[in-house]
This record gives structure tokens, sequence and C-alpha cells, in this order.
């Protein structure tokens, strides 16, 4: 007799997952802004450029046209962690430069101090909307194979 197959997750626990993860990255620009780094803590938060809401200088951006990695330790400033989105002010070839970035469009939290590290599915974003004003027309896209229940080890995390 047939295996049932696995049922299929209608309430998207992967999705409120990744949410709630984020969170903890918003948590954390939230007390560096009000408070600085402590003591060695320092982030490297990677993103997807592209992603709908990123903004920054476009030369910068088009340098990185898939993912960028900023570093959040010595030299940043103004760093403005709001509900959805962050921005900070970092130096490039020595020029200060203004980022936004949603929190949807990071993929990776890392702050190595504490060997802390948080890595996020991209999440599908809307398109942007064409010069005429009329958003872009989505392509259809298959879904992605159920490979069974999504487990996620906590141990790398755990300090040791």
């Amino acid at each position: 007799m047939p295996a049932d197959p696995p049922p299929h997750d209608l309430m998207r626990y992967d999705l409120m997952q990744q949410d709630a993860l984020r969170g903890v990255v918003k948590a954390a620009l939230k007390q560096v802004a009000a408070q600085g780094l402590p003591g060695a803590h320092h982030f490297y938060v990677t993103f997807k450029t592209a992603a709908a809401g990123v903004s920054g200088p476009s030369d910068l951006l088009s340098e990185y046209p898939d993912e960028m990695t900023i570093v959040l330790q010595n030299q940043f400033w103004d760093l403005a962690p709001g509900e959805t989105f962050f921005s900070v002010t970092l130096k490039f070839k020595g020029q200060p430069k203004r980022l936004s970035v949603p929190y949807a469009a990071v993929t990776r939290f890392y702050d190595p101090s504490v060997q802390y590290l948080l890595q996020f599915e991209a999440q599908a974003t809307e398109p942007a909307p064409e010069p005429d004003g009329k958003p872009t027309p989505k392509t259809a896209e298959a879904p992605p194979a159920d490979d069974g229940p999504k487990v996620v080890q906590l141990d790398q995390f755990r300090k040791k």
C-alpha cells in the first residue's frame, strides 16, 4: 500500500517563520540605533539588490546586480530601522552613500563576534510598475516541489 503524500501546508508556516526571524534582525538594528554596538558585536547583512523597495545610488547597486553584503561595524551613520525597512549611510570608495533595504530583501544576517547566523529565502516581491504606471505582469512559475517537512537545526546557533 503506498504511503499517503504529506499534507499541503495551507498555513504557510515557512513564511511565518521567515517573518519572525526577520523580526530578530529588526530588533537587533533597533537596539544598535538606540544604544550603539555593544562590545565586539558587528553585523554582516546580505540583501537582494534588485528586490522591491531597495534604494541607493544606482552606480553602487549596479555593481551588485544580485546580492550585496554590508558591514555595520565601525563606520556607519544614521542607522534608521523602521517597521518594514532600514536605512543606513556607509562609505563606498571613500564616499558616503545612503541605502534603504526592506527586511524582506535580507537573505543573511551574521554577527561573527558570537557566530550568530540567520539565513532567509528570498521572498517573492510585487513587480515594479512600468514608467506608464501599469504594473509589470507576473510570469507563471511552477510551485517548488514539496520535499517533505522542513526541519531547522538550531544547534549551530547555540553558544557552546
